[in-house]
């Protein structure tokens, strides 16, 4: 049977609040891409406010 993938902040990996962790986990690519992907959205408008509003939406995964 196949694993459901679900879309987590990796609170444990994140920088601020693990939401470009979480995004990177879910796609399996390096959390580096994804923070400079929001940087960019940042200059392009809405980076700011999709990370806020990821940062709500999105559920904690907390690893020990």
């Amino acid at each position: 049977m196949t694993e459901v993938k679900k879309l987590y902040r990796n609170v444990k990996h994140g920088k601020i609040a693990g939401v470009c962790a979480g995004i990177a986990d879910y796609f399996e690519i390096d959390p580096v891409l994804v923070r400079i992907l929001f940087l960019l959205m940042i200059f392009w408008g809405g980076g700011v406010l999709g990370y806020i509003i990821a940062w709500f939406i999105v559920p904690p995964k907390y690893e020990i």
